[in-house]
């Protein structure tokens, strides 16, 4: 029997998945470690990891799924890799990281971007980049340069995530263009490099990774890498992409007007559409998507809530003593929607585009000591999730997304009754949910990558609905009207 590999370096765990070729049916899956990674958070606004922990925990996550499944490594026929976005990781001249990786929900580089922004022209940055640089990848490298010079001089290439972990198997430092995309590194007008924007940032194009594409040969398994990983020499990697639009590759969300989410650490809603179109304020991002070519134009347009899974978890830990996150969806479920007029705002990890780079912190508004429990507590910090969502996806709308029906995998926020129908009923959409996770679509796309599968719709084998959630014309109303209450109160 012959299998696909899907890695997800998430930050919270690096997650695998082994997909069957032959029936599409994931047959296992291990992730580590057991409990979240550290994000090391040394100032204020400040987000990192270690590189090097993402591949010490791949390693354990492959043993373990190792031991789960008892397969062959030679029986693994390609590769693919899932990754957290917007991450810069720089490297020497060995491959080894000079500083810690600044990631995603890092907020440092506000200042810089918005400047870059001011200084290029909105209109300029918007037509060549279809984005702010903001606190993204080029951003984060010119922080550096500004505020580490003795780390910058030392940079032979940077890399994102999924880079890094690639150049680990395979020993070649390689990016794609979707992955330049993402962190505002890519013209697409020009189809080539940001050069004005690495020309403004005096930043050497030198130190930006060749190319490979996104699906297909991006390079081998080493020796070293193999044994490591319990797997076979010159296995091959035959895509990569990050987390947001490999979610929307694994939920099949690959043409104009499919749109999916996610909702782990972070909350994305995730649409495609075929023009490069983006938002005057640059509340929402628009990147080159996974199947984008020149002859067949794709761009995902992206909108992220930084609090979303990691408002919970803290809800978890440090109120609710560490209790089994099904039972407190349950005790949510015993509030009222709207939460008895306590409103949540999810805003604390970071500055959050949506509220164009503002990072106000995460807020609990209208407590009232006599009628608020912790049920309310729970719910109301759902239900600000659900409506920071759709806070960003009036946004998408306006820029032309019909958002009818929206796919999401069956996980993490999404477990929750609650969160789903408050997601689909605020939204007024249909939502459905399916068997698949970032890994298991980092490895169907490696068998598309691979040439074992020949089009796009022969990897959605063995993909199917395990729940569809319509909105019902009373919740709507309701939850409508607790949004309308949020919004107010959040005083935008």
């Amino acid at each position: 029997m012959k299998y696909l590999l899907g890695v997800d370096i998430g930050s919270s765990s690096v997650k695998c998945s082994l997909i069957e070729i032959e029936t599409g049916n994931c047959i296992g899956n291990a992730f580590s470690p057991s409990s979240e990674m550290l994000i090391s958070s040394p100032q204020m606004g400040f987000a990192e990891q270690d590189p090097r922990m993402w591949w010490d925990e791949l390693i354990n996550a492959m043993g373990l799924l190792k031991d789960e499944c008892r397969f062959n490594g030679s029986d693994v026929a390609a590769i693919g890799i899932s990754y957290q976005m917007h991450g810069l990781v720089a490297v020497d001249r060995n491959g080894v990281p000079i500083i810690p990786s600044i990631i995603w929900c890092d907020s440092r580089a506000v200042e810089i971007g918005k400047n870059a922004f001011e200084e290029l022209g909105s209109e300029f940055c918007l037509s060549h980049y279809l984005n702010s640089p903001g606190n993204l990848t080029a951003s984060k490298l010119k922080w550096v340069k500004e505020n580490d010079p003795a780390s910058y001089s030392r940079i032979h290439k940077i890399m994102l995530p999924g880079d890094y972990i690639a150049y680990k198997m395979t020993g070649e430092m390689r990016t794609t263009i979707s992955g330049l995309s993402e962190g505002v590194m890519w013209d697409v007008q020009t189809e080539s490099l940001a050069s004005e924007l690495f020309t403004f940032y005096g930043i050497d194009q030198n130190l930006i990774c060749n190319t490979v594409p996104q699906f297909g040969e991006q390079g081998f398994l080493s020796a070293e890498a193999a044994d490591l990983l319990g797997l076979h020499e010159n296995t091959p990697i035959t895509y990569r992409a990050g987390d947001q639009p490999n979610n929307a590759f694994s939920l099949s969300v690959l043409n104009p007007g499919e749109i999916a989410a996610t909702a782990g650490t972070s909350g994305v809603v995730y649409g495609v559409i075929d023009t490069p179109s983006y938002d005057p304020l640059s509340r929402v991002n628009t990147f080159v998507h996974v199947n984008h070519t020149p002859e067949k134009k794709r761009y995902g347009v992206l909108l992220c809530i930084n609090g979303t899974g990691i408002l919970n978890s803290w809800l978890q830990k440090n109120a609710f003593s560490g209790i089994a996150y099904p039972e407190i969806n349950n005790i949510a479920s015993t509030a009222p929607i709207g939460s008895d007029g306590l409103q949540c705002y999810p805003f604390g990890n970071g500055a959050e585009r949506v509220l164009e780079n503002k990072d106000p912190g995460a807020m609990m508004k209208s407590l009232q000591f006599n009628r608020h429990n912790r049920s309310h507590l729970a719910r109301a910090a759902q239900e600000g999730i659900v409506f920071a969502l759709y806070y960003g996806m009036e946004i998408m709308i306006k820029m032309g997304l019909q958002i009818k029906t929206i796919r999401a995998g069956k996980a993490n926020m999404f477990l929750s009754e609650i969160f789903s129908e408050a997601f689909s009923n605020t939204s007024g959409a249909v939502v459905e949910l399916f068997n698949t996770d970032g890994a298991q679509g980092a490895a169907r796309a490696a068998g598309l990558g691979a040439g074992i599968y020949k089009n796009p719709n022969e990897c959605f084998n063995g993909l199917s609905i395990l729940k569809r959630i319509e909105p019902l014309h009373q919740l709507h109303e309701q939850y409508k009207e607790a949004y309308g209450s949020w919004k107010h109160g959040l005083g935008l």
